[in-house]
């Protein structure tokens, strides 16, 4: 099967389950991303807003002392990390004349000057090799006619701290919340098929017999499906008995002519009456043959299980009160309590066919024995008379309905066996019994079975 065709056969839940899949994977990691970009631009601002904060202090403090000929601050920026030796936050004011004012944490290292004009912000390496985010500008005093260059640095190990941790709690959030939308769409999907679950439950017990027609109480789209279901099943249930009854009644129609016939045919000649006779008996059997197989219900989707005892009760009693006055042993074994999905009708044709022939055939004993094997109702009907060869046995099963090839006396009721048990997915098959006769058997699958109390 190609790609294509497998992705149409996808279930609806596997398909809605994929999309939102599709989509939380597409979705979160962009939406992650766009957080995270926004959180670094708002930390990064806020970062370089205080850095312009405490240079504008510094610049507030910074005076030059004529006197001593130095700079000189009088304001604390009131952060100890500028107190504490390379601790990563500096400060630095120096002119042209090298003249120089730093916080107590550059100790005896300065910073690099770029004297690019106006306000500029640089990243650089700091005394320890640390990256430092830095912002200087140019200024004057009135008692100076030096340029003071005034700089602030501060280590970014703050704000790449600040945005890792938001990044794993960011990342750890969506994975928390694509499962949790995961789960929340799994249970949504579940909730939104249940009624899909509740048609497919429905047609199950309808097929077994167990309610008539499939539940309507269901959301409005799906209770129009179901009426509309419920009307073809009732449909074609009355159509089955329809033409369950036609053949019926085509059968009784037809025994008065072929009976007149029969009556007519003795008048005629000997010769002439033998062949009428023939031919009216091929007539027969070629009724009795396919208005068997119209009348046979096939799978019984609407029909009530019904225990297999029960159903062959009166072929069972018919058969032995036959074999008793043809001076026959008759056995019969069936399982006790096992339920069968077929037509009950269907089922007795099928093994009164098969007890029939085996009655014909018989020198003094017939057997009825069914079996559960593996997948498989078996049901063997077992005479001890003279068998088949098994060039007969394949003939008999091989040759459709053509009755004129047929053993006589078996030929009829193993084609009436042969399609009826088609029509449930079994078979026919024919094989040497123990006794030294035929043992014919007919394979029904277990999909059709039931074993009940």
């Amino acid at each position: 099967m190609t790609l294509t065709g497998r992705l149409r056969r996808l279930p609806i839940a596997t398909r809605m389950l994929v999309s939102a899949l599709v989509l939380v994977v597409l979705v979160l990691p962009a939406a992650g991303a766009l957080l995270s970009w926004n959180f670094r631009e708002a930390v990064n601002t806020a970062f370089n807003e205080r850095l312009e904060s405490l240079l504008n202090v510094v610049i507030a403090g910074v005076s030059y002392d004529v006197r001593q000929d130095a700079l000189v601050t009088s304001r604390q920026l009131g952060d100890s990390r500028f107190d504490r030796v390379f601790s990563g936050w500096y400060w630095q004011v120096r002119d042209e004349s090298e003249r120089v004012l730093t916080s107590r944490s550059l100790w005896d290292q300065r910073l690099a000057v770029s004297h690019e004009p106006g306000i500029a912000f640089r990243t650089v390496t700091g005394p320890r090799g640390e990256q430092l985010r830095l912002l200087e500008r140019d200024i004057r005093l009135p008692n100076l006619d030096d340029i003071l260059h005034v700089q602030v640095a501060a280590n970014l190990d703050e704000v790449e701290t600040q945005i890792a941790r938001f990044q794993t709690l960011l990342w750890l959030s969506l994975v928390t919340l694509g499962g949790l939308l995961i789960v929340l769409i799994g249970l949504q999907i579940r909730w939104g098929l249940a009624p899909l679950r509740r048609i497919e439950r429905s047609l199950k017990a309808v097929e077994q017999g167990r309610q008539p027609s499939i539940e309507t109480d269901l959301p409005r789209e799906l209770a129009r499906l179901a009426e509309a279901i419920n009307t073809v099943l009732e449909r074609d249930q009355r159509l089955m008995e329809r033409g369950r009854t036609a053949a019926g009644n085509l059968a009784h129609a037809l025994k008065t002519p072929v009976a007149v016939l029969g009556t007519l045919a003795e008048r005629l000649p000997q010769e002439q009456e033998k062949a009428m006779r023939a031919e009216l008996k091929r007539l027969d059997e070629a009724v009795r043959h396919h208005l068997a197989r119209a009348s046979a219900a096939g799978p019984a989707a609407l029909g009530a299980e019904q225990e297999i005892g029960t159903v062959l009760e009166p072929v069972i009693e018919g058969v032995r009160r036959l074999a008793g006055r043809r001076g026959l042993m008759f056995q019969s074994s069936l399982p006790q309590g096992l339920k069968v999905r077929i037509d009950a009708q269907d089922l007795q044709e099928l093994v009164g066919n098969l007890l029939e022939n085996a009655i014909n055939w018989a020198k003094g004993a017939i057997s009825l024995t069914g079996v559960v094997e593996g997948d498989w109702l078996v049901l063997s009907v077992a005479d001890d008379g003279p068998g088949m060869s098994p060039e007969e046995r394949q003939q008999a099963l091989s040759r459709g309905g053509r009755l004129d090839e047929a053993r006589s006396g078996s030929g009829l009721g193993l084609a009436i066996v042969t399609d009826i048990a088609a029509l449930h997915g079994g078979e026919l098959r024919l094989e040497d019994g123990t006794e030294g006769g035929l043992e014919a058997k007919v394979l029904l699958p277990l999909t059709h079975l039931h074993s009940g109390p």
